[in-house]
């Protein structure tokens, strides 16, 4: 009787197996081996990675840790949170010491010599015979030795090599300890090629858009929604599942050298654009989405920079020694949490907040009140443990911004480390400094011996257990933003595919009508614009002196056209004499006069601190502050950083020369002004030296001409006041949005927040009553 109920039982079993049935099927692709479940996930893993299938009620599952079951970890069919809750238990302390690393830039291919190169088998990488998408020496190491698994993706070739290379890491790390995937990211990678053009329906590299100053511009938060969505899609089918982005940052102060990435000054607004750019590059839909909003269209979006790092003191940045401080005289503070709080951090979308924070380098100074701490904002426990985790309430990952571990060797070089304000603690000590604020990851750091230093630290203060789970903590973290996008499923590319994904002509020609949308016309004396196609246009050439770019390296004086000459040439007949042109263009940038510090005055004895000016002629800073609120480095032997009395040259002054030698030499025929802005400007040096003047930030010089030609009424609006002087610019407060004295043109209109001309006049609809009234506060 025993016997016949255990046949009975068996032959049930296979009953039900065979019911069941096998409802997946694979396919071949390259060197990875695509899974399709019925009513479930798609699968990928490589042939050469040593994990196989598991299969449970009919499924497939990858054993990626190679034990022969079905781990929760492995199982797709369960919650994100208890799938990761799972893993980061199963991990060592030095594997998630790895997953705590984020790289340093990897461009594809690696780069054959200067801060990012790399070797092949110890041969320089373009000399070696690597294949392009081959993964460096460099690479490996800190994929295999120290288990890091968040890669910063820069330049790549191709989408096809970017496809490759993905699959090449993907590979080697799937066949290593627990199988976690590779979580690249990048930074803003859509900007514009001015000299490209755009033809409807035709493709490219990748879809291109205004800056983020130029997305604001267009006050259209849909439309910004809309970008991340395109971007998202473009951004996955080259591998990147977490975006360096948006820089929510409010620009209060208007000499800030990264005010161009930011959404401009007022809260509401860059509230609302946050909120919507992070809503599209997070959400996915439809098939796409495995659940909560998230899938295989999502990207992780990074939101910087925390707690805001737009009032430098004097304008200047803290990617600099010389710009390490973000002071509050106005007592704006907490305004800057605004874009975090109620837009990054509360989405429409189903993903509801931004899945990780990068704080700012900054110092904000004597702005903890608890601890009396004058730190960088990731070692700053008031700013991160307090407000951010414990107030706020974020439990998302929050990742160090790049090389803040690392020593200081100069007070103006980029690209060196920016311990601000505890230069003094050992490597080991300011990471676990970090780790015990609840900050996860490590920006720009290959290696995980400095983690598991800080972890030895904490051992010996707190115990093996207490460590233990601070560890896993942030592991869970971590691993979430790598789930969600369904990376542990299939992280791999097909390189035909991706080429066909990005810079489709659907995404080109959104891009190129959201550049339309963001040129803002300040001044049209007189309807000059638009012009008639066909006339004789006068360019004068532009001069850019010798210089050196953010990273240090040098860069060579030129003398040339700044505007694609065969893109004028098919609205406009062009000639070198004004006096046969019915029209001049003329294209120029904002001044630049450096980052508020010269090297040279400092090697001679100075202080070597100098203004930012936003005007092209020689200013000469008087009645500014002194003694400076804040100051204070290893590498100086004082704290006062005040510039007053000193004189800032700009290196491109001849801009302004080539408007008013123009608007001389055309002899009253019209002079139409294309400024591209990447800070306010005082358009007093040439405003009445022109007929009209059209503001933009960063868009292909085919759009500026269609504004110009009427092919598109303009309709955007100043993100950002331009200063009536210099004067203005010194009296406001580097924390107060929206505090200067605008400019008033010779027509009587009013270079605001909020201002732009159409065809009709000065524009006035739903936008403008929406955010031009007074600005908004956290108190």
């Amino acid at each position: 009787m025993k016997k016949q109920s255990i046949c009975i039982c068996v032959l049930s079993l296979l009953s039900i197996s065979a019911a069941i049935g096998q409802n997946w099927t694979e396919t071949k692709s390259g060197n990875w081996t695509k899974v399709t479940n019925k009513n479930g996930q798609t699968l990928g893993y490589s042939t050469t990675s040593g994990v196989k299938l598991l299969t449970d009620k009919g499924l497939a599952f990858k054993d990626l840790n190679k034990n022969g079951k079905l781990d929760k970890y492995e199982d797709w069919r369960l919650p994100v949170d208890v799938r990761a809750k799972d893993l980061a238990s199963k991990m060592t302390v030095e594997q998630i010491a790895g997953l705590m690393l984020y790289s340093k830039h990897q461009p594809i291919p690696v780069a054959a010599g200067g801060p990012f190169a790399g070797t092949y088998n110890g041969k320089i990488f373009a000399q070696s015979g690597a294949k392009v998408a081959d993964l460096s020496d460099q690479q490996r190491e800190f994929l295999t030795k120290d288990n890091l698994r968040h890669v910063l993706i820069t330049s790549v070739q191709s989408p096809e090599a970017a496809a490759d290379w993905n699959n090449n890491a993907q590979a080697l790390v799937e066949s290593l300890g627990l199988g976690i995937p590779v979580n690249s990211s990048s930074d803003p990678r859509h900007g514009t090629r001015a000299e490209a053009e755009f033809n409807a329906g035709a493709g490219g590299t990748i879809s291109m858009w205004p800056s983020s100053l130029g997305l604001a511009a267009t006050f259209n938060p849909d439309l910004v929604q809309r970008f991340g969505q395109i971007a998202a899609t473009e951004y996955r089918a080259l591998g990147i599942a977490t975006a360096l982005s948006p820089q929510v940052d409010l620009a209060t102060d208007p000499r800030w050298n990264r005010a161009s990435g930011t959404f401009g000054e007022d809260p509401k607004l860059a509230t609302d654009m946050a909120r919507a750019y992070v809503d599209g590059f997070q959400t996915s839909t439809g098939a796409n989405e495995i659940t909560g909003g998230w899938g295989y269209h999502s990207v992780n979006a990074m939101v910087k920079h925390w707690p805001g790092g737009g009032s430098g003191e004097g304008g200047r940045d803290a990617h600099y020694g010389y710009g390490k401080y973000a002071v509050y005289p106005g007592k704006n503070f907490q305004t800057h949490f605004l874009p975090f709080l109620n837009g990054a951090f509360k989405l429409k979308g189903k993903t509801g907040m931004a899945s990780a924070v990068m704080p700012y380098y900054t110092i904000s100074f004597d702005q903890d009140k608890k601890y009396g701490e004058n730190v960088g904002n990731s070692y700053n426990k008031y700013i991160i443990h307090d407000l951010l985790r414990t107030k706020y309430k974020y439990d998302g990952v929050v990742c160090t911004d790049w090389l803040i571990t690392a020593d200081e060797t100069a007070v103006d070089v980029f690209l060196t480390g920016k311990s601000w304000g505890v230069e003094k603690l050992s490597l080991a000590q300011r990471h676990y400094k970090i780790l015990m604020n609840g900050v996860d990851q490590f920006g720009g750091n290959n290696e995980s011996k400095p983690v598991m230093d800080a972890y030895q630290m904490g051992v010996k203060e707190h115990g093996i257990a207490f460590m233990r789970t601070r560890f896993e903590q942030s592991a869970v973290r971590l691993l979430k933003n790598v789930f969600r996008v369904g990376l542990f499923e299939n992280p791999y590319l097909d390189p035909n595919v991706s080429q066909k994904s990005v810079g489709t002509g659907e995404f080109m020609k959104a891009g190129y009508q959201a550049q339309l949308e963001s040129i803002v016309m300040l001044k049209n004396k007189a309807n000059a614009l638009p012009l008639t196609k066909g006339k004789t246009v006068y360019i004068p050439k532009r001069f850019t002196p010798a210089g050196r770019n953010f990273l240090g390296m040098d860069t060579p004086e030129k003398l040339d056209y700044p505007v694609s000459l065969a893109i004028v040439k098919k609205y406009f007949t062009v000639t070198d004499k004004p006096a046969e042109a019915d029209y001049a263009l003329v294209f120029i940038q904002s001044p630049n006069s450096g980052g508020g510090y010269n090297s040279a005055e400092a090697k001679a004895g100075g202080t070597g601190y100098v203004p930012v000016s936003l005007q092209y002629g020689d200013y000469t800073a008087q009645g500014s502050r002194n003694p400076s609120i804040a100051g204070g480095d290893p590498l100086e032997k004082f704290t006062n950083r005040t510039y007053n009395g000193k004189t800032a040259k700009t290196i491109n002054s001849s801009d302004l020369s080539m408007v008013t030698e123009t608007f001389a030499m055309m002899k009253g025929k019209p002079v139409i002004v294309a400024l591209q802005v990447s800070n306010p400007t005082v358009v007093r040096e040439f405003e009445k030296e022109s007929n009209a003047i059209l503001a933009h930030f960063g868009v292909q010089d085919q759009a500026l001409l269609e504004i110009i030609t009427g092919l598109h009424e303009p309709s955007a609006l100043l993100p950002m006041q331009l200063p009536a002087d210099m004067k203005t610019v010194e009296a406001q407060a580097e924390d107060v949005p929206r505090d200067m004295t605008s400019y008033v043109d010779s027509s009587g209109n009013v270079y605001d927040f909020g201002f732009g001309l159409n065809w009709k006049g000065v524009i006035k609809d739903a936008r403008t009553a929406k955010y031009k009234q007074a600005v908004l506060s956290v108190k």
